[in-house]
């Protein structure tokens, strides 16, 4: 598979890029940038319609749009860890999201009326103490979610029919998050968190960062029920941050496409961080069964990310593509399972100033045959796919 650059957009760096007919959406990663409205109309030359800026308190990287409203995330912006988070003091933990919210942070979804894409309003909000990462549908939204009483985020179902009005319609979370109901962790931190829903169907295949991925099935929204798990950090150093499910049989198997991420907050230097095949034929066992990684035997630099991060959330074929930090974008051949092979490549420029490209998270729009690449520190580019 080959790719085309079409345009760079010099725009604040991002952590998630969605698009809907001619417009991208981006999530920046830090304030005051919040959300940025782009009409790619023409994809040569992409044009901001408006901005969404948040208080410095603020990380509002993630976004999604269903018709007319567009939904953002809100949590505290903590600063980058430098290291394994595993051995932080659960006060400390919880301390920082209360005081935080004792002095005016409040977390959650933020929902918005966009008809005016000049003129973004916003209309409605589900307030926690924070959220990460999150799917969404025209009817629910499905958030990690830091709530009182629990450590680190939990999956929470956030009824969204009514966009001014959203409600709590569900929640999930691993025994042992709530402390408020005389739950003790077995892991250290907040090691053990809801980091990425995905709904397909009545399931939600769900990581949970260092503790591997779970799936959930949804078949009563109002309570969510545990299928299976699986976790392999340790012995592998990287958190679980994606778990995509492929909506066709491969080779006669049911399978997922999991990426972990390359962080700080990580077990050990190296290695980088794998994209993982994992069958569930039978949901309820699942079983990996292949692994791929672009080769960088060295340990994890600070400053320079080398590793998987996201894969394209909706797969609609055996080629995947993932974006995979300083190893730019990555096209992976999947039709054999047990042998996934990388058959193309795109390596962005840095950002405008960057000594480093570090592409955060990407978009395939297969009906207009682009792809978006968000880079974490600076800029946008917008792909061609050929072949």
């Amino acid at each position: 598979m080959k790719f085309r650059h079409l345009a760079r957009l010099d725009i604040p760096g991002g952590g998630q890029v969605f698009a809907q007919g001619d417009f991208a959406y981006v999530g920046h990663l830090r304030p005051p940038h919040g959300t940025t409205l782009i009409d790619c109309a023409d994809p040569r030359n992409p044009r901001v319609t408006a901005t969404v800026e948040v208080p410095s308190n603020v990380h509002s990287h993630k976004v999604r749009v269903h018709g007319d409203v567009m939904i953002v995330n809100r949590e505290l912006n903590r600063p980058e860890p430098t290291g394994p988070q595993d051995k932080v003091p659960v006060e400390v933990i919880l301390n920082q999201t209360l005081d935080a919210e004792k002095a005016g942070f409040s977390g959650g979804i933020r929902l918005y009326d966009i008809a005016d894409k000049a003129r973004p309003r916003e209309i409605g909000a589900y307030r926690s103490l924070g959220t990460h990462r999150f799917d969404s549908d025209p009817r629910y939204a499905y958030i990690s979610s830091e709530e009182h009483g629990f450590l680190g985020d939990i999956v929470v179902i956030v009824d969204i029919a009514d966009p001014e009005h959203p409600v709590e319609a569900g929640r999930w979370w691993m025994p042992g998050q709530w402390l408020a109901g005389g739950e003790v962790p077995s892991w250290g931190g907040r090691r053990s968190r809801c980091h990425h829903p995905l709904r397909r169907g009545d399931r939600l295949y769900t990581s949970y960062w260092h503790g591997g991925f779970v799936i959930l099935g949804i078949e009563d929204i109002a309570k969510p029920r545990f299928i299976s798990g699986l976790d392999w950090s340790p012995p592998y150093p990287c958190p679980t941050h994606t778990a995509a499910p492929v909506p066709f049989e491969i080779m006669g198997r049911k399978v997922l496409v999991c990426t972990d991420e390359e962080v700080a907050d990580r077990l050990a230097p190296s290695p980088n961080a794998f994209m993982w095949i994992v069958d569930v034929t039978d949901e309820a066992h699942p079983v990996p069964v292949s692994a791929f990684r672009v080769e960088n035997d060295k340990p994890f630099d600070p400053k320079c990310w080398f590793g998987a991060h996201q894969p394209q959330e909706v797969i609609d074929s055996t080629t995947v593509l993932s974006v995979w930090f300083a190893g730019g974008l990555r096209a992976v051949d999947i039709s054999d399972i047990y042998r996934p092979t990388e058959v193309g490549r795109f390596i962005p420029e840095p950002g405008a100033g960057e000594a480093h490209v570090q592409t955060n998270d990407l978009f395939v729009d297969r009906a207009r045959g682009l792809v978006y690449l968000i880079d974490r520190f600076r800029g946008l580019d917008i792909l061609e796919m050929e072949g």
